[in-house]
């Protein structure tokens, strides 16, 4: 199983960016996806999730940040919007077998995860 972010980079406040995290080895229709993000010094934090029935994002993201997925090309992707420097970080993403659909914002709970891509925002 392989999981492969891109799609990060340098942006100024105010900005957007699209990370995609293309998967191979399993079948997203029975996994939940999330998208994390860990800042320098702090802890690994979920930012967004998706399961076949709906998808949620944290608070600190809610109408700023969009998670979506192409099951026919196995990739999710993540729209960040109106960036903030306070975004800046290495973002992850993660798979989660859920044939069930209940989504978990506890990374310790998905099987998979990629190496990530780091997003910086300048102010």
């Amino acid at each position: 199983v392989q999981l492969v972010e891109s799609g990060g980079g340098l942006v100024q406040a105010g900005g957007s960016l699209r990370l995609s995290c293309v998967v191979s080895g399993i079948t997203l229709a029975n996994y939940a996806m999330a998208w994390f993000r860990q800042a320098p010094g702090k802890e690994r934090e979920f930012v967004a999730g998706i399961v076949s029935n709906g998808w949620n994002t944290a608070d600190s993201v809610k109408e700023r940040f969009t998670i979506s997925r192409d099951v026919t090309k196995n990739t999710v992707y993540l729209r960040m919007n109106r960036l903030k420097p306070e975004d800046t970080a290495i973002y992850y993403c993660a798979a989660d077998w859920n044939p069930r659909a209940i989504m978990t914002r506890q990374f310790s709970d998905y099987e998979y995860s990629g190496q990530g891509t780091q997003v910086t925002v300048s102010s």
